[in-house]
Order: structure tokens, then C-alpha cells, then sequence
């Protein structure tokens, strides 16, 4: 039994991958993008070029940081996606190789990846506060906040992270700010608004400098490197659709910085979609012939559902059929079932983003990790409820069963699994929401799902598409949790599913 539920549960997680274009002969092209609005505007500037050069090109969006693109570019999950140089000297390479472009392209060679040359603007590491408050103390550079070391600081994780940020502009301004919040970068602009926090990190092209009224403080021991924008893309593209990388090409220099600050603001200020924001551009600068109708809300909203639904089922299905067995065989077997209770319960206690995270290397991204994900996370509550339900059968009834001389496997089916079914499939139900809710953070890793809207909203600050996730997720785990209890109705016996009369 538990052989079989491990093939089973393999089988239709592997199935997940079995996704092609059969019968689509146009070469596919998978562009990637970071979890900010800029970065998804060249992906769709990307997008929009390949499929005028004729292939099929697909946008994996907002896939967090630096290295989850770099991973997966090197993987061969995405083709191409837009980076900086300044990031690649010092987060991607660690200046294992010089800034210039020549020394990086030869350092990229290595991994058989290319560059292409500079779009056009420097989207520079920088460090702000409001305008208000940055006058009335005086603070102009970076330097000025060696002064007032009460000051609240936010950033972001990458940008705590990463070599070329706060671990070396501290020691190199000698700041005296200790604490520092971690925080999206999107949800730090509310901080400042609020008060909580008093200086972020930004992006030089960002729109919202402008919106939210902040002073630039002015890098004046010259820290941070010049971060031009550019394309990175697998050196097999040229390959297999040199048209594409031809037509990429094109945009190189065409996007100045005060382009991209106005291609951000329309997306970001004026909530075009950047679908419509990159065509548009692209028919004015290049007269590139694309096709920019976006996407409607149903449509989006159907989409999200299939691929929540899909994430939900296949992991949930996979569970159930390895997690019964094995609560079988803990009753069974108290100390092996010990074991398998312990390990079940680590794995539960791994925190869902770092596991999404450890399944990159091994799966890539997109829907397998997460299925995955979502299978280790449902595999507890089943295993010990199974366990519970057989283990607390009462012994009359265990005795009885011996005396009429059934098989272990007919005392298992007939009256055993019959017993305990009220306790599975409580624990199925528990396992049933949980993914429900946790397959949203899946959207970080390409996923999809409810997740998608959730992450776009919170990038571009719109509560309308926050609720796009969040209200039909919180919907589905209602629904979820209502078929399971009318499951019970034909699956536990009727005796079981008496309450005892006070």
C-alpha cells in the first residue's frame, strides 16, 4: 500500500510537468522579470519584440530578486530578462571580474550567457526622505545622516543583502543606525507617509519620488556603481532565434532615464497596464507593429482560479495518497510511526517561503515547486489523523475482529479505515485549506494563482487588486471546507456520524 501511494503521488506530481505547446512550431521565448514595476515593463518590452519576430514568447513576471532570475536564467527556465550592470558586477559576479562592459561580458561567457549592450539610463541605488523633513533637518547627502542617529531606516532584504548596499555604504559613511526594518519596498513608501520609518532605499527612475514629494539624498562619497540597464539573455538564443535577439536588440540606447521615470509613472500613477504601456512605446520609438490589448479582469480572474485550483488539487491529491498509508503504517508500527510523525512534523515547521526557495535548485520555478511545496506542507495533518483515528479504534472492537479470523488487510478495509474515516478526513479537510491559503506565495516563484493579483497590488499600491486574490481565496477555503463536510455525509458511517443523545 505505501509503495503504491508513493508511485501514485509521484505520478501526478510529475504530471504537472508534462505541460508542452504540441503542435505550436514557433520557437518560445520565456522572458523573466524582478517584483518591481520597471523591471516588468522591459520584460513586456521584451515580450511584445520576440512575438513581432515571430515566436512564441511567454512573461514569467515579478519573480522576486536578483537571484532567482539569475538562477533561472542560467537554468534555462527564462531566456532572457532585464538586469543592471551594477548588479551583475557586484551581486551576481562579486566583482570577481571588472565593471567595464567588455570584462563583464567575459566574465557572463563563462555561463554561457550574454549582454546586451546599455538601453539608454542608469537606475542608481539611492537613499530618501521626505522633502519636509530632509529641509527642516538639514540633510541633503548621505553623509548629513551621520548627524541624527534617532532617525528610523527601511529597506528592503535584497537591498540589506547584497554587497554593494547598507553592509558596505554603513561602514563607508560611517552611519551610526543600528536597527534597521526590513520591508517591501512597495509598503515603504506608506511608511513614510505614516511616520514609522523617515529614510528608504529607492531606485532613481522610480515615479513615486515625485508622487510622495521626497528628497534624494546625494551619494556624495560616490558608493554606489553605475547601474545601467540592459538585457541578459542565454547564449542558445542566438541559436535557435537569432530574429528575436536581433529585434531585442533594437532598444539598445533607445530608453533614456526621463523615458523610463514616464513609462513607470503610467504604469504605476495613471494604472495603465504595462502590457499597454510597453506597446505603446514601443509603436512610437521603434513603429513596432504589436499588439497591446490587455488582459480584462474576468479573464485574469479565470485564469488565477485555474491555476489556484490546479495547485490546490494536485498537491492535495498527491498528499492524500502517500499520507494515508504512512498514517497506516505509524499504527501499525508505533516505532517507525514515531519517525514518520517526527519528520512530518519538521517539515511543516520550515517556513513556506524558504522551502519554495530550496526547491528552486532542484525544480527550477513555475507550478512544479510549488506543487511541491504545498504536497510537503498537506502530508501532517493527514498522517496524524489517520494515525489517531486507527489508534484510538477501541479495543473491544480491535478484539472482535481478531475472533471472526479477517486478514489484516480485509480487518483494514472493512472496519479499521471505516472507524477512523471521520478522523481522515478531518485531517484531509485541515490539509485542504491550509494549501488554499498558502499556495497564494506561490506567485513569487512563477506559480500563479490568487497569489498573482496579490503581488501586483501590493507592487503598484491597489487595494482593488489585492481583493482580486484575497476575497476568492478566502471564498474557496469556505467552499473547500463545505464539500468536505458533505463528504462526510456519503463517505463516514452513518453510526459514526450520530451524536450521542444528552
Amino acid at each position: 500500500m505505501l509503495a503504491s501511494g508513493c508511485l501514485a503521488a509521484s505520478a501526478l506530481l510529475v504530471g504537472l510537468t508534462a505541460q508542452d505547446h504540441a503542435g505550436d512550431h514557433r520557437p518560445t521565448v520565456v522572458v523573466g522579470s524582478k517584483k518591481f514595476t520597471e523591471s516588468v515593463i522591459l520584460g513586456e518590452l521584451l515580450v511584445h519584440l520576440a512575438r513581432e519576430a515571430g515566436a512564441d514568447a511567454r512573461h514569467r513576471r515579478e519573480l522576486g530578486g536578483t537571484q532567482f532570475l539569475w538562477k533561472a536564467l542560467i537554468s534555462g527556465e527564462i531566456d532572457v530578462y532585464p538586469e543592471y550592470t551594477g548588479t551583475i558586477s557586484k551581486d551576481i559576479l562579486r566583482s570577481t571580474a571588472g565593471s567595464s562592459p567588455d570584462e563583464l561580458r567575459q566574465a557572463l561567457a563563462q555561463y554561457r550567457i550574454r549582454m546586451s549592450d546599455p538601453l539608454g539610463f542608469n537606475n542608481t541605488y539611492a537613499l530618501g526622505m521626505r522633502e519636509e523633513l530632509a529641509g527642516r533637518l538639514g540633510i541633503q547627502t548621505i553623509s548629513h545622516l551621520r548627524r541624527h542617529p534617532q532617525l528610523r531606516l527601511g529597506f528592503t532584504e535584497e537591498f540589506l543583502r547584497r554587497p554593494d548596499c547598507w553592509s558596505a555604504l554603513q561602514p563607508r559613511y560611517q552611519l551610526p543606525h543600528g536597527e534597521v526594518r526590513t520591508l517591501d519596498h512597495d509598503l515603504a513608501y506608506r511608511g513614510l507617509e505614516g511616520g514609522s520609518i523617515q529614510v528608504i532605499d529607492l531606485y532613481s527612475t522610480d515615479a513615486k519620488i515625485a508622487l510622495y514629494k521626497l528628497r534624494v539624498l546625494a551619494d556624495d562619497l560616490s558608493h554606489f556603481p553605475r547601474y545601467e540597464a540592459m538585457f541578459l539573455y542565454r547564449a542558445d538564443l542566438e541559436s535557435r532565434t537569432p530574429g528575436v535577439v536581433a529585434s531585442l536588440r533594437r532598444l539598445e540606447g533607445r530608453i533614456s532615464e526621463q523615458a523610463m521615470i514616464a513609462l513607470n509613472a503610467r504604469a504605476e500613477l495613471d494604472r495603465v497596464p504595462e502590457v499597454v504601456v510597453a506597446g505603446d512605446f514601443l509603436r512610437r520609438s521603434l513603429q513596432a507593429t504589436v499588439h497591446t490589448q490587455a488582459e480584462s479582469d474576468f479573464r485574469r480572474f479565470l485564469r488565477n482560479s485555474g491555476e489556484h485550483l490546479r495547485l490546490v488539487g494536485v498537491s492535495l491529491a498527491a498528499a492524500i495518497l502517500l499520507a494515508v498509508p504512512l498514517g497506516v503504517l505509524a499504527a501499525r508500527r508505533p516505532p517507525v510511526g514515531q519517525i514518520i510523525l517526527a519528520t512530518m512534523g519538521i517539515v511543516q515547521t520550515i517556513p513556506s517561503l524558504a522551502l519554495l526557495v530550496l526547491m528552486i535548485p532542484v525544480l527550477g520555478i513555475g507550478e512544479r515547486p510549488a506543487v511541491v511545496a504545498l504536497f510537503l506542507y498537506s502530508l501532517l495533518p493527514i498522517v496524524r489523523n489517520t494515525y489517531a483515528g486507527l489508534h484510538d479504534i477501541p479495543l473491544p472492537i480491535r478484539e472482535s475482529a481478531d475472533a471472526l479470523g479477517l486478514p489484516p488487510f480485509a480487518r483494514l478495509r472493512l472496519i479499521e479505515l471505516p472507524m477512523a474515516s471521520r478522523a481522515i478526513l478531518a485531517g484531509i479537510k485541515t490539509s485542504a485549506v491550509i494549501n488554499v491559503g498558502t499556495a497564494t506565495l506561490g506567485a513569487i516563484i512563477g506559480a500563479g494563482g490568487y497569489g498573482e493579483p496579490i503581488m501586483t497590488g501590493i507592487r503598484l499600491g491597489r487595494v482593488d487588486l489585492i481583493l482580486w486574490g484575497a476575497l476568492p481565496a478566502a471564498v474557496l477555503a469556505v467552499v473547500v471546507q463545505a464539500l468536505f463536510e458533505l463528504a462526510e455525509r456519503g463517505l463516514v458511517p452513518r453510526g459514526l456520524r450520530l451524536k450521542p443523545q444528552t
